[in-house]
């Protein structure tokens, strides 16, 4: 067993060390420490932050024959806009977005409240063409023109440039509303699938202190010096959460942040270190840093009577599995996932550009072992087997040893004839070994006569 032993343990060694580096390999996971938990949200969840414009168009006609008024209505397209804008996020993959009421309050007013409002916006122009006071021209103007015709729009932009028709599905009390319970929630429709989603967490769990992120669409936005594309993509600030515990005055419960904010954010979520919804961005102070959001438990209520089911899309696995492969070195293999993502959702706002920085990069591709499972566990599984069997050879398998018979009194052989009884049998002068053997033969003839 030792000689044995000396050729098949350092063979079963080797085979073992196998085993255990293909075990280390397969495990191997890209390492995304170098990156901030900042950086990590905002590349989650800013696919999934919506523009919203909810407005109404009003169509003018003019009755009187006043050239320079009928040049201002002519330039207008004799039609005034009414309404505004603000962010949302898509919860489900099928296209549900939550956002504020009072972002999407102008095509929920009646016919009569959009006709008034887009009315004073006309005589407001009109007043400032003539550097007149509003009264005058609005006492001018309710005797000279009429309205015609009025429709009701909601427009959602994704982050990648497309714009759907948005349908409201469930719809609460905006901010200062009469006699509403001021749930600044509604839910809204878009047709999609595979859409970018963020996942409704528990605004009950939250503290005082705990970070937070707010992302949403900025006014600032707007400003002519920032091209089109920026205004496609949202804007994430951090902050803390001030208080838990603030409630409105209809009783309606609301969650205190400081992070800055302005007007367009309004209905934009705000996010926990999960990269979960703990509440929706929903009126501020003109003070920095003194902003409220509605719970994302009251969302929820919101969510429910609208049907929708807060659910991941097969976007969100692979574009994150991209990033963190991206994120470790695995260019080559996080390419193949936002390829994935691209044929499956092709208006993804940031996946064209991690396809691009992917090619870049890909001679520097680390090798992801885990992509060689199948061929590591048909050697560890052989090597185990060989293993075993090198084991059984050198301690369970015995060397035979040759058997030697017993000897028994009947059967032992004649005492050779002593010295001093050997005689000259043969006649030959002399006592010999041939003397010795004949009279051995003697002996042995007499032995079997007395048997």
């Amino acid at each position: 067993m030792k000689k044995r032993a000396l050729f098949t343990v350092p063979i079963s060694i080797i085979l073992i060390a196998v085993i255990v580096t293909s075990f280390f390999l397969i495990n191997i996971k890209p390492s995304t420490s170098h990156i901030s938990q900042a950086k990590k949200l905002a590349e989650y969840s800013k696919p999934a932050v919506v523009r919203v414009f909810d407005y109404a168009v009003v169509q003018w006609e003019f009755y009187d024959y006043f050239p320079e008024v009928e040049a201002i209505l002519q330039q207008l397209n004799y039609q005034t806009f009414v309404g505004g804008y603000g962010s949302g996020a898509i919860i489900s993959p099928d296209g549900y977005i939550v956002t504020n009421a009072h972002v999407v309050s102008t095509t929920q007013m009646s016919d009569e409240e959009i006709v008034n409002e887009a009315f004073i916006q006309l005589c407001s122009i009109v007043a400032e063409y003539f550097q007149t006071d509003l009264e005058t021209a609005y006492a001018y103007m309710i005797t000279a023109t009429g309205y015609t015709d009025i429709s009701r729009e909601v427009e959602v932009y994704l982050p990648g440039g497309d714009v759907l028709d948005g349908e409201i599905k469930s719809y609460g009390s905006p901010i200062g509303e009469k006699d509403g319970d001021w749930k600044d929630v509604a839910v809204l429709k878009i047709e999609g699938k595979n859409l970018p989603t963020l996942k409704l967490g528990n605004s009950d769990s939250v503290d005082d202190q705990e970070t937070i992120w707010a992302i949403g669409y900025p006014s600032v936005a707007e400003f002519d010096v920032l091209s089109i594309d920026s205004s496609l993509e949202s804007t994430m600030n951090s902050g803390e959460i001030s208080a838990t515990s603030k409630k409105l005055e209809t009783g309606t419960s609301v969650i205190q942040i400081n992070a800055a904010t302005s007007t367009g954010n309004s209905g934009g979520p705000v996010i926990n270190d999960k990269g979960e919804i703990i509440g929706l961005l929903t009126f501020g102070a003109e003070i920095t840093g003194f902003d409220f959001a509605m719970p994302v438990n009251t969302v929820k209520e919101f969510v429910n009577q609208a049907g929708a089911k807060n659910s991941s899309s097969n976007t969100d696995k692979l574009y994150r599995e991209g990033l963190e492969l991206y994120w470790g070195g695995y260019y080559k293999d996080a390419l193949e996932k936002f390829e994935s993502v691209q044929r499956i959702y092709p208006n993804h706002s940031l996946i064209k550009k991690y396809i691009t920085d992917s090619e870049k990069k890909i001679d520097d591709s680390k090798i992801l072992w885990s992509n060689y499972k199948t061929i590591f566990y048909i050697v560890d599984g052989v090597a185990g087997i060989l293993v075993i069997l090198l084991l059984v050879f050198t301690f369970a398998i015995k060397t035979k040893q040759p058997k030697v018979q017993a000897v028994t009194a009947t059967s032992a052989p004649p005492a050779p004839p002593s010295q001093n009884t050997l005689t000259d049998l043969n006649g030959d002068g002399k006592v010999d070994a041939e003397d010795a053997l004949l009279a051995l033969k003697k002996q042995q003839e007499e032995d079997k006569k007395k048997e």
